[in-house]
């Protein structure tokens, strides 16, 4: 059960997410039940309805504010005035620390998107297909200004390094040796060595 004081000046639907983000990281998506969540967000059936109108809307919202928040940060550095090299470290160190930073999150999508309706998990395909071409866009401008190797195709590129991304749910700990800007820092340097000439 959420503390009382949790809710004090929260919006509903931020108390429903938090709720739900923290419900399906400790028991699973199937094993929680919408009267759980509401009991723990303080709020009544009625009011998750209105906001998200399923569970299953819930579970799409947790992975895509995350999205979101990557794809404004990725284009924020994508347009900024440096060279490709450091646009395309930034961004690649970007994707790991905000991953880390909501690592819940990541593990639920990944554990759940199963779940999602056809039509659903097809919004958040093209939603990170999208946030993918413009990773993607930076590696072809850096191979084509002979600043990165062409040997190895653009896409498996970004693969490589979303492969990395996607399984940080499965390894990383907060508690290990490394800090999150420290493991960032690691992966987007491999994957800048990948790409020199």
């Amino acid at each position: 059960m959420a503390k009382a004081t949790e809710g004090n000046g929260t919006p509903v639907p931020q108390r429903l997410l938090a709720a739900a983000t923290r419900l399906f990281a400790e028991r699973g998506y199937d094993r929680t039940s919408v009267q759980e969540i509401v009991e723990a967000a303080g709020v009544t059936k009625g009011a998750l309805y209105h906001y998200f109108g399923s569970k299953e809307d819930l579970l799409q919202e947790v992975y895509a504010r995350v999205l979101r928040l990557q794809q404004e940060r990725l284009d924020a550095f994508a347009d900024a005035e440096a060279p490709v090299e450091q646009r395309l470290r930034d961004a690649a160190a970007d994707v790991v620390v905000t991953t880390i930073e909501n690592l819940d999150d990541a593990s639920i999508f990944f554990r759940s998107m199963h779940h999602l309706s056809p039509e659903k998990n097809k919004q958040v395909r093209i939603e990170r297909r999208r946030y993918h071409e413009r990773f993607r866009a930076l590696v072809e401008e850096g191979q084509r200004a002979g600043v990165f190797s062409s040997a190895t195709p653009a896409d498996l590129v970004v693969d490589y390094h979303f492969g990395s991304v996607h399984h940080l749910s499965t390894w990383y700990s907060p508690e290990g040796p490394l800090s999150q800007q420290e493991v960032a820092g690691h992966l987007a340097d491999l994957l800048l060595r990948a790409l020199r000439p």
